[in-house]
């Protein structure tokens, strides 16, 4: 099942189906099918060059965009916990002297959440991320950010074993059940949130959406209908999170996650998979 989905997940970069289209046109050649050789080599450099158009992409990113809108934090209803999902990077950006909250942009995802917090929608922030650079966890990266936004280490709540938008609803599910938590507003990209959202309410919990916006500006017609890798790379994201929703939406409610591995010190957390210092995991709440 794991290389059926790692296929798939190919398979939804429009670039990917056209080298295959193209693979399978040569092959038809060979065999002489020059009618369907060239109608794949066709199809094949017709999808892409459709999907490297900005208007196209766009549009197609839209039509996920739209299902949730964001609002003023001050007028999110009020929750357990703020959740912020990891992704897009860029920490060590954040890591410059004067880094202010005010003059954050709205697409950053942990800006959008120490906003929240800042507001009163809720007392707890949970980060959920696992994956990232070698010695370090993105909820660990978030959390040091966010601390400098002005959301103090005694509110935090790290998930960090999540390698998937499945595994974010899981994990975080199973840490909100433990802290008493039902009710939480999902911080994410707006393209991001439809699966999100859907996989965090099939783990067991009340959501409120509030999806940051991924900016692309289109400022004349050439920005618009001049085909770009960049735009093509942003259709293949929004097919993508089309094929994930596709799966979750197919898919029972979330069962509960693996319960996590016990550790003992520094030394378990290097060694045992999914296993972090207790530390790491509930920054905070209740401590200094």
């Amino acid at each position: 099942m794991g290389l059926i989905h790692a296929i798939v997940v190919w398979l939804t970069y429009p670039l990917a189906l056209t080298t295959c289209l193209l693979l399978v046109g040569v092959l038809a050649l060979a065999l002489r099918r020059k009618v369907w050789a060239a109608a794949l080599v066709a199809v094949g450099l017709g999808w892409s060059a459709l999907w490297s158009m900005p208007v196209m992409s766009d549009a197609l990113r839209m039509s996920l965009e739209r299902e949730h809108t964001a609002v003023p934090a001050r007028a999110l209803p009020h929750a357990d916990a703020i959740v912020v999902l990891a992704g897009g990077g860029g920490y060590a950006r954040m890591d410059r002297a004067g880094l202010d909250l005010d003059e954050m942009h709205d697409s950053s995802r942990i800006a959008a959440g120490a906003r929240a917090w800042v507001a009163g929608v809720a007392p707890v922030v949970i980060l959920s991320g696992g994956v990232g650079p070698p010695g370090h966890r993105e909820a660990d990266n978030m959390a040091r950010v966010i601390a400098r936004l002005g959301v103090p280490r005694k509110a935090l709540l790290l998930e960090d074993r999540s390698h998937s938008t499945r595994e974010n609803a899981q994990y975080t599910a199973q840490l909100a059940r433990e802290h008493g938590i039902h009710r939480v507003v999902l911080v994410t990209s707006a393209l991001h949130m439809p699966r999100a959202s859907l996989l965090f309410r099939k783990a067991g919990l009340d959501v409120i959406a509030q999806p940051v916006p991924e900016i692309a500006d289109r400022d004349d017609w050439l920005d618009r209908w001049l085909p770009s890798p960049r735009a093509l790379w942003r259709s293949g994201r929004a097919f993508k999170e089309y094929a994930g929703l596709l799966g979750a939406t197919l898919r029972g409610p979330l069962g509960d996650a693996a319960p996590r591995v016990q550790c003992t010190g520094e030394d378990a957390a290097k060694t045992s998979p999914g296993c972090a210092p207790e530390s790491s995991r509930h920054s905070g709440m209740g401590g200094p």
